[in-house]
């Protein structure tokens, strides 16, 4: 029945499918067939598996709060993007500084006691993927972010209650204000690790929080989302006019038991990747500006590292500040 004409299926050139068998049946052939189209859908996806636009499903996204406006993403990163992260971050991991409010500068404190080191967006394809994801979720563009900062939380490590937007001149000279924050969660946490808004306000139309039992007292103490791996958290630091929104205030709340590992996003609302300098000068005034900047130094100290436009500082080049 087929041998003379043999059925011959082309999906825009992939490849070519024929019969020829006398015996077959309609609904074997059939049958065939939607095997083939099935192999080859799945085919046609995985060519799309870095792409951003194939992964963003927003029905995933909860609502959390409005005041400040802050939504989840279940299943964000995938589990090979989080373990990713985690590999790259576990060798360069240092003690987590806070920015003063007054200078900028970077500094140790008790505020904050996790561990973290930053990784540069063009560091691998898997990277690169996050990189497009984040800015295809939020709307925001890519320059728009600092670089991601991986973060570990051991027992007992938490951020204490505070704000994402800056107070100082310094760090507002770069970008502007971080505008919104991705905060993606890497690890289950079997106790605490919850991170809460102490200041938001319940809304009617809130879906998603975190209630009952198994919350911290420290989550208690306003809305949580408690960190579930490849979860991730969105809110935003500015009101729609541009004003500090105060209602974003945020802490990470102690781990009570097991590990936490996170990845954050800040996000400006300027270009962060670069600025023109006075003068359109670019050099670095140091010889240890590359390895500094490598180390995340352009975010940790960017007084001395990139500077202000009345003070330039010692590594801008490297710190792609020009």
């Amino acid at each position: 029945m087929y041998k003379n004409n043999p059925i011959q299926i082309n999906f825009t050139g992939k490849f070519n499918f024929e019969i020829e068998s006398e015996k077959m049946s309609n609904h074997r052939v059939l049958l065939l067939f939607l095997v083939t189209w099935i192999s080859h859908c799945e085919e046609v996806l995985s060519s799309y598996a870095g792409s951003a636009s194939s992964i963003i499903n927003p029905s995933k996204v909860k609502q959390i709060s409005w005041n400040p406006r802050a939504f989840v993403y279940e299943g964000f990163l995938t589990d090979l993007e989080c373990d990713h992260l985690i590999s790259l971050a576990k060798s360069e991991l240092k003690r987590s500084a806070v920015a003063d409010n007054l200078s900028g500068e970077s500094q140790l404190s008790e505020v904050r006691t996790s561990s973290g080191m930053f990784i540069p967006k063009d560091k691998d394809p898997i990277i690169s993927g996050i990189e497009d994801k984040i800015s295809s979720w939020t709307f925001l563009p890519k320059e728009n972010g600092e670089d991601i900062q991986v973060l570990r939380y051991e027992h007992g490590q938490k951020y204490d209650p505070h704000y994402d937007y800056f107070s100082d001149k310094v760090n507002i000279a770069r970008g502007g204000h971080r505008v919104a924050t991705v905060l993606m969660y890497l690890t289950d946490v079997t106790s605490g690790g919850e991170t809460v808004f102490p200041n938001a306000e319940e809304t009617p139309h809130r879906r998603g929080s975190e209630k009952g039992t198994d919350l911290s007292e420290c989550a208690k103490k306003g809305i949580a989302v408690k960190p579930r791996r490849g979860d991730a958290l969105l809110f935003f630091s500015l009101l729609p006019n541009a004003i500090p929104d105060t209602n974003s205030l945020h802490a990470g709340c102690p781990v009570l038991e097991g590990e936490k590992w996170s990845a954050t996003k800040w996000i400006h609302v300027d270009s962060f990747d670069k600025t023109v300098g006075p003068g359109g000068d670019c050099t670095d005034n140091h010889q240890s500006c590359v390895t500094w900047a490598s180390l995340g130094e352009c975010t940790n100290n960017p007084e001395y590292m990139i500077g202000s436009s009345d003070l330039p500082g010692y590594c801008r080049k490297s710190c792609k500040a020009c």
